[in-house]
């Protein structure tokens, strides 16, 4: 019987071995290593890409005790020290759970206890937590946590090519290339930020400044300096801008505006077209599905829309006013939702979808309550304040108690009798608030979500 001869195996490359994350890091290094990575606004200290990765490998060799399928919890500031920590857990295998940098030392712990996470880092020292869970699977690399309004976050698992794929949409999608210089204000840990800013860099080789301050006069001031091109960030940002005294001449470099985040009201939008000559782009998305949908011109922005949806990523009709979001980006794990290799999410918005597949937010979920009786949809009230003209932004809610009332937080320089009478233009008498408080602006979490908690207290004591 004639035998075969023995094949010998085939090497096994590099890129096969190496998490497509990482892989994606180690080829950006090759092509620009010694381009400008970060430019530290406050400091004016630059730092290229080699120069990043050589802190991140220091950091990865001075904490050996983090393994590989560790989940370790962090909250820094924007900047070097963040990415430093970021990529040092990507050298290890570990998997990265950023939070918001203003979260209280405390908190810090009780979330990474709770998370069952293998360690914390406070900005100086590595702790050691107790009961830690560990992933096998060597793709998984980071955590992000949901926004938490039940008051327990949940845990959401990506792996790298999900978080790859949520970069290359934004990318692809909004025309960002490694020649434009992002301005970073937004947390680079939060969804937003991992898409816009953090996954570009690493990815794409595209470049960014720390924001030194998200005051008017300290971001028109980075501006003039640095002079960065695509500008993410809030909606509270843009309305503080067009409403200061900053030359309109301040944002001559800027290519793209993106607002997120939180809702932009068509009056922000405008005001910022009339003070700098530059249209704003809504840019929607969620923690579990990355990029959903971007306004690409900035004209749907200017009456209330969110644009059509990006590159990669589908949108079935909604069902109930809500959306189902299929795309690489969304995360499998622990996901019933699936459409083949792609994983698929409901968002807690409810959205209009047109024939054009323009989409139009139309509030969240759960803004339906009950008053004496009849239904009442807190969403359409916000959505007729915001179309109030001198109206900046504006919250509804309802005061929970035997007797329930509407109540009202509204941003502007007009009186509640004015809201009132501009409101009865529109809706039934029941559905105009009973308590109104006239503020400067809504309350913001670092993350640029409208701050429920506060503006409850605010309205109803």
């Amino acid at each position: 019987m004639k035998r075969r001869p023995i094949r010998a195996a085939r090497p096994v490359s590099a890129a096969a071995t190496t998490p497509a994350l990482l892989h994606a890091w180690e080829r950006t290094l090759a092509r620009i290593g010694d381009r400008r990575a970060i430019v530290t606004a406050a400091t004016g200290v630059v730092s290229t890409f080699g120069e990043l990765d050589a802190r991140a490998a220091a950091w990865r060799a001075a904490h050996p005790a983090v393994s590989r399928g560790d989940v370790v919890v962090f909250a820094l500031p924007n900047g070097i020290g963040w990415f430093e920590v970021f990529l040092g857990l990507l050298r290890a295998g570990a998997v990265a759970l950023p939070l918001d940098p203003g979260e209280p030392p405390d908190a810090q712990r009780r979330i990474a206890e709770s998370v069952r996470a293998a360690f914390w880092w406070d900005g100086t020292r590595l702790t050691e937590l107790p009961h830690p869970r560990r992933f096998r699977e060597r793709e998984i690399c980071l955590i992000k946590l949901t926004s938490g309004t039940t008051g327990r976050p949940r845990p959401l698992v990506f792996t790298g090519a999900q978080m790859l794929a949520d970069g290359r949409q934004v990318t692809a999608t909004m025309g960002i290339t490694a020649r434009d210089l992002n301005h970073a204000l937004i947390p680079l840990g939060h969804s937003y930020g991992l898409g816009n800013l953090t996954i570009p860099l690493v990815a794409h080789g595209v470049p960014l400044v720390s924001g030194s301050a998200a005051l008017p006069h300290a971001v028109a001031d980075d501006f003039a300096r640095w002079q960065p091109t695509v500008f993410p960030t809030v909606p509270a940002v843009f309305r503080a801008l067009a409403a200061s005294d900053v030359p309109a001449s301040a944002f001559a470099s800027l290519r793209v505006a993106i607002s997120a985040g939180a809702a932009l009201t068509p009056e922000t939008a405008r005001a910022f077209v009339a003070r700098f000559g530059r249209r704003i782009h809504n840019f929607y998305g969620s923690s579990e599905t990355g990029g959903i949908a971007y306004d690409k011109s900035g004209a749907a922005t200017l009456v209330g829309g969110v644009g059509i949806a990006m590159r990669g990523v589908n949108i079935r009709a909604p069902r109930g006013g809500r959306i189902e979001v299929c795309s690489a980006a969304v995360f499998t794990r622990g996901n019933s939702r699936r459409r083949g290799a792609n994983g698929c999410s409901v968002p807690a918005d409810r959205a209009h979808v047109d024939a054009r597949g323009r989409v139009t937010l139309l509030g969240r979920r759960g803004s339906m309550v009950k008053l004496g009786g009849r239904r009442v949809d807190t969403a359409e009230i916000v959505g007729a304040l915001r179309r109030v003209p001198g109206v900046q932004d504006a919250w509804v809610g309802v005061q929970d108690s035997a007797e329930p009332m509407l109540g009202a937080a509204v941003s502007t320089a007009r009186s509640p009798t004015e809201l009132r009478a501009e409101l009865l233009r529109h809706l039934a008498p029941w559905k105009i608030p009973k308590k109104w408080v006239v503020v400067p602006a809504l309350p913001t979490s670092a993350r640029g979500k409208i701050d429920t908690r506060a503006l409850h207290k605010t309205v109803f004591g």
